[in-house]
């Protein structure tokens, strides 16, 4: 893929990369980096030869913020003409497993980017928060309710109030992130793991993610039959066919995704 301005992305051995790239601004998200973001992150969805996508940044930063020059000038009217975050909420139809690699600054409008992603590394470097409250302004792509949902009620106020940074090791404490690795191997690590859940069966993951996320807001009782419903599903695919059939004849399985 190409004739991005503000991202750079690519594909190897059925790994979609995607990279922000405002490197002067320390990849500050503006308007159109998230038009061009949610696009690639469609036309990946959309590619059979796409198994999974790692989501990253720069080596200093993975993103330092919104693009406080954009906004500076808005108010109330404008943004809700405008829709601010009409284009956020297209990354929750994204079915493919999102791995995102972490290293520097990711605060603000960054941070509420890598937590769109279904698993999270970060280099021993990386910096985590929410500054919006010492802007006069919050959050307001999903940073509060995402990070109450990971961290509990009292640990996000605590955050959230304050506005300071969190190192890595906090992030993993709390659950944040899933992994802390040093920094020249985060991007190698995602990877990895990103071909490792690519290996597995494709539905299987997409139903995996998708009952996954709807059991954060389902009772316990929607969530199990949710899940039921996605168990007995994957018995019509032919990857459930094959996978058992594998497994009989001790045999690694060659999954279609079909």
């Amino acid at each position: 893929m190409s004739n991005f301005e503000t991202i750079i992305t690519s594909v190897e051995d059925g790994i979609a990369l995607i990279q922000l790239n405002r490197p002067r601004v320390l990849n500050a998200i503006n308007r159109p980096m998230v038009t061009e973001l949610l696009n690639a992150f469609e036309a990946f969805d959309c590619n059979d030869e796409v198994k999974a996508i790692v989501l990253t940044g720069s080596e200093r930063a993975f993103a330092a913020g919104a693009d406080i020059d954009e906004m500076k000038e808005d108010d109330s009217v404008s943004l809700e003409l405008l829709n601010q975050f009409k284009e956020w909420d297209r990354l929750a139809t994204i079915k493919k497993p999102i791995i995102g690699a972490v290293n520097g600054y990711c605060f603000g409008g960054g941070f509420e980017l890598a937590l769109c992603a279904d698993i999270l590394f970060a280099a021993e470097n990386a910096q985590f928060g929410f500054p919006e409250i010492k802007l006069g302004v919050m959050p307001g792509a999903g940073g509060t309710v995402k990070l109450t949902k990971l961290m509990g009620q009292k640990k996000a106020l605590e955050w959230l109030w304050l506005g300071d940074p969190m190192t890595a090791g906090d992030a993993l404490q709390y659950g944040v992130i899933n992994r802390v690795i040093a920094p020249e191997l985060v991007l190698d690590e995602a990877k990895k793991y990103a071909r490792l859940v690519a290996s597995r069966a494709p539905l299987s993951v997409r139903l995996i993610k998708e009952t996954v996320y709807k059991s954060i807001d389902y009772s316990t009782y929607e969530g199990m039959q949710f899940e039921r419903k996605n168990f007995y599903l994957l018995f019509s695919s032919q990857d459930q066919k094959e996978g058992m059939k594998a497994f009989v004849e001790k045999r690694p399985a060659e999954f279609k995704g079909k």
